[in-house]
């Protein structure tokens, strides 16, 4: 039986943000409060418990601006700084929720963690660290809550090996460059797909305006949402004029209603 779930895309932008450090573009210069792109992120809503992937920079404002008061987990999708710098806030949660916060992630976003986050691991704690409990994505499926499953889903930064995720008719993929006929398999279906394109040009390891759209007509979702959106890309309402039936541009803020 399908159950209701609710995506709410928390944050839209590149590794620098929108607007940048200094930058006086007509993007970064915008007054529409869409061009403003906090750092990619979403959270899921799932019978009454919330679960976010990526915790980056921008974390905290994004758990204020959305008035967040309960986070059951953490999910990773790979160990960049604009993914994970973020997750020292979850002690706002465990002190709220007296709990220890999930964190799923792969071996190699974990060795990550205990690097930038030594703290939280050491034998001897220091008190007011956070609490989690670190657990680690298997590669077919894993389980957040009593029968919720995600199904990860390995797409190339480059060279680098990224996790995209889908849950029911929702896949949300950030950082993709190329993603083999396998992994493609398990998306195939998906009525919505939130998928990263970086800007119109090509770029080493996003895909571009072109190779997104490509991709999302290969996977013919019933809509696609652009994410994961640079200041070298445009305005928001002039994405939007450009892009085929059925394809958006993502905003922060944007909710979803999904099924799984």
């Amino acid at each position: 039986m399908n159950r209701n779930g609710l995506c709410t895309v928390l944050g839209t932008g590149t590794s620098q943000g929108v607007p940048v450090i200094a930058c006086e573009c007509n993007v970064c210069t915008s007054s529409n409060p869409k061009d403003n792109r906090s750092r990619a992120s979403v959270m899921l809503s799932l019978d009454g418990e919330n679960h976010v992937i990526d915790a980056g920079p921008d974390f905290r404002n994004q758990m204020l601006r959305e008035k967040v008061k309960t986070l059951k987990s953490v999910i990773f999708t790979h160990e960049h700084k604009d993914h994970i710098s973020g997750l020292d806030d979850v002690r706002a949660f465990n002190f709220k929720e007296k709990r220890e916060m999930n964190v799923y992630a792969n071996a190699q976003v974990q060795i990550a963690l205990h690097r930038e986050y030594h703290y939280i691991f050491a034998a001897k704690t220091y008190p007011g660290i956070p609490k989690i409990n670190l657990q680690t994505i298997e590669i077919e499926s894993f389980e957040i809550a009593n029968n919720t499953t995600l199904t990860p889903i390995e797409v190339m930064h480059y060279k680098l090996p990224v996790l995209g995720f889908r849950i029911g008719d929702l896949t949300y993929i950030t950082d993709a460059k190329t993603i083999s006929e396998k992994e493609k398999e398990k998306i195939k279906g998906s009525k919505i797909l939130i998928v990263n394109a970086l800007r119109k040009t090509p770029h080493l390891s996003h895909f571009n305006l072109e190779e997104a759209l490509n991709f999302i007509a290969e996977i013919a979702p019933e809509k696609a949402y652009l994410t994961h959106i640079s200041h070298l890309f445009d305005k928001h309402d002039s994405i939007n004029a450009i892009l085929p039936n059925g394809v958006y541009t993502a905003f922060d803020g944007l909710k979803i209603p999904f099924n799984y």
